[in-house]
């Protein structure tokens, strides 16, 4: 047999940059440390495994059963962007107002790494929409599947390789840094949510949600 009967090099490469420019693992640093960067180095760890987990759980999901689960529950891929966007845009005010910068008690920890750092950031509406359509085009065949598996895989770890060892940028920003990487982080928030309830709306227009 080919080795593409094993393993589809073409959809490990497109799945893999696919997911890498839509849920941008370096561009998650900032909201990361704007969240969780006043926590001591083990929470800042802790934190970062439970986000990535969340979301290899969550994009998981949506590539065993998403077309199965959004059909079952009438829900289309606008409705998805329109929650996404909405919920950042709450972390979003949050961060701009100097809310989500303050001293979080400790039963916050989960709850920052689950929600919004796992989903909707990382495994966002479009990771999960991304992730369904490379689940038809693999139609199948054993070597598709097995590519895009390794490839969600990979970019997971490239995605806790940032988050875990973002303490390097701690060190260089400080306190101050901190602050102002959390106005910044908001700004780009805001920004990505309007953009994804714009598609929302585009993809209830068109009919295609």
């Amino acid at each position: 047999m080919a080795l593409a009967d094993y393993f589809d090099a073409r959809m490990f490469t497109a799945t893999t940059i696919t997911l890498v420019v839509i849920m941008d693992p370096p561009g998650t640093i900032p909201v990361f440390l704007s969240l969780v960067g006043r926590k001591s180095r083990a929470a800042r760890a802790k934190a970062a495994m439970q986000a990535v987990l969340v979301s290899l759980l969550v994009i998981s999901l949506f590539a065993v059963g998403g077309q199965a689960i959004l059909s079952y529950l009438h829900i289309g891929i606008p409705a998805l962007q329109g929650a996404g966007g909405l919920l950042l845009l709450i972390i979003a005010l949050d961060l701009l107002s100097g809310r989500g910068t303050a001293e979080p008690q400790e039963v916050e920890d989960v709850n920052v790494a689950l929600v919004p750092l796992g989903t909707p950031l990382l495994a966002g509406p479009g990771a999960i929409a991304a992730t369904i359509v490379f689940v038809r085009q693999a139609e199948g065949k054993t070597g598709s599947y097995v590519a895009l598996t390794l490839a969600i895989l990979a970019v997971h770890f490239l995605l806790w390789i940032c988050l875990r060892f973002s303490g390097v940028v701690i060190r260089l920003i400080k306190e101050s840094g901190i602050t102002l990487l959390a106005k910044i982080a908001g700004l780009l928030l805001a920004a990505i949510a309007v953009q994804l309830l714009a598609d929302s709306v585009r993809g209830f227009v068109s009919g295609s949600g």
